[in-house]
């Protein structure tokens, strides 16, 4: 995982409340999405936040659990955390905005271990293009595990052929 402080569990790191109309309107969008099986709102562990828990359909058996935390401020601020659990390890990676001593206030941290600092970047303006952006990036993830393991980059295809979603 990270080193030091980033983005706390209060929202401290952005300076901002945090943006719960924000995170309801992407909890509602997300909850419509076949490759979540659970969306916790302000789970025991997580009150600030969304954890979209991703179907295990989408990986390979190697792949124990995987989830994206989703914190939203209301300057417009946000960290968007994706992590699996595997048998060989964790992998992290990590989309954030706001304020840094480490990196300009656009940037990621990427995996396998989301090490701070992380690298600058630019994200879209508007939330939902950032949305899009983050589930896109790990899609393409996803769809590498089955080019690597079954060398077809479609796990719904591969799936159905052998007989449901969750068959792997």
């Amino acid at each position: 995982m990270t080193e030091g402080t980033d983005v706390g569990d209060t929202g401290q790191a952005s300076g901002a409340p945090i943006d719960f109309d924000r995170l309801e309107v992407i909890r509602d969008r997300l909850a419509t999405d076949d490759r979540f099986v659970r969306i916790e709102k302000r789970s025991a562990f997580a009150l600030d936040r969304l954890v979209c828990v991703y179907d295990p359909g989408l990986y390979p058996g190697s792949v124990e659990q995987a989830y994206l935390e989703i914190v939203w401020y209301e300057n417009g601020d946000f960290s968007l955390h994706y992590h699996e659990d595997d048998n060989d390890g964790v992998f992290d990676h990590r989309w954030d905005r706001h304020p840094s001593g480490h990196n300009t206030r656009d940037h990621i941290h990427p995996g396998p271990d989301a090490s701070t600092p992380g690298e600058d970047t630019t994200h879209p303006a508007d939330w939902r293009d950032v949305l899009s952006t983050v589930l896109t990036e790990i899609e393409e993830r996803q769809r590498s595990f089955w080019v690597k393991y079954h060398g077809s980059g479609d796990p719904w295809r591969l799936c159905l052929v052998r007989g449901g979603r969750n068959s792997l």
